[in-house]
Formats: C-alpha cells, sequence, structure tokens
C-alpha cells in the first residue's frame, strides 16, 4: 500500500474509532491546503495529525503538529503502526491540562457521591 493510501486509511479509521466514542469526527477535506489550523481529523479543541506508518520521526511530526494548531487548539499526533494499537503523542504541558480537568472532575463526583 503506497503512503498515500495508508495515511488516508489511517485517518478513515481513526475518525471511525472517534466517532464510535461519540465525537463527531471525520475527516478534514481541507487537509491538503495549507496546514496551518487544518487538522487531518476534526476533533473539538485538538489539532489531530494522524501518521500510519511504521517508523515515526516523533518530533518531527508533533513540530508540525504544534506549528499547524497555530496555538488555536492542543496538538496531538495520534500514530499507529502495523498490528500495533493508535497511541496519542503531545508535549507533557498540554497533557497535564487535559490530566488536570479530569482529576478535578473525578474528584467532584467523588464529593458529590459522598
Amino acid at each position: 500500500m503506497n503512503s498515500k493510501r495508508k495515511g488516508s486509511a489511517g485517518e478513515r479509521e481513526l475518525a471511525e474509532i472517534l466517532r464510535s466514542h461519540g465525537y463527531d469526527s471525520h475527516r478534514n477535506n481541507q487537509r491538503y491546503v495549507s496546514g496551518l489550523e487544518n487538522p487531518d481529523i476534526t476533533l473539538p479543541g485538538v489539532h489531530v495529525e494522524v501518521k500510519r506508518s511504521e517508523a515515526l520521526r516523533l518530533y518531527d511530526a508533533l513540530t508540525q503538529a504544534v506549528h499547524d494548531a497555530n496555538g488555536k487548539a492542543l496538538p496531538a499526533v495520534m500514530h499507529r503502526k502495523n498490528h500495533s494499537p493508535w497511541v496519542v503523542i503531545m508535549r507533557l504541558d498540554d497533557w497535564m491540562l487535559i490530566f488536570k480537568e479530569w482529576e478535578l472532575l473525578r474528584n467532584a463526583k467523588i464529593v458529590l457521591r459522598g
């Protein structure tokens, strides 16, 4: 499978997974127009750069996501190689923002339950 077809198949696969989790996610039709603010996959508040390859140049992919997010969304690289699960790669500071929100929500639910 050539890399462009593999990338497109990866985008479709990931969009379907995100939809199965309740997100109205789809491939971005504008993805071949200037990368700024044109994520591969739509996901609220996140600039998703999809990589479907055996060897990922991690920092190059993350740099692309950060640049293309243009400070308007959390940049994330979602990657999968053959016969492996999808992974999400983010800067630690961005991940900490998400984790702190999750922790606040979890603690609020514990307090409410008493």
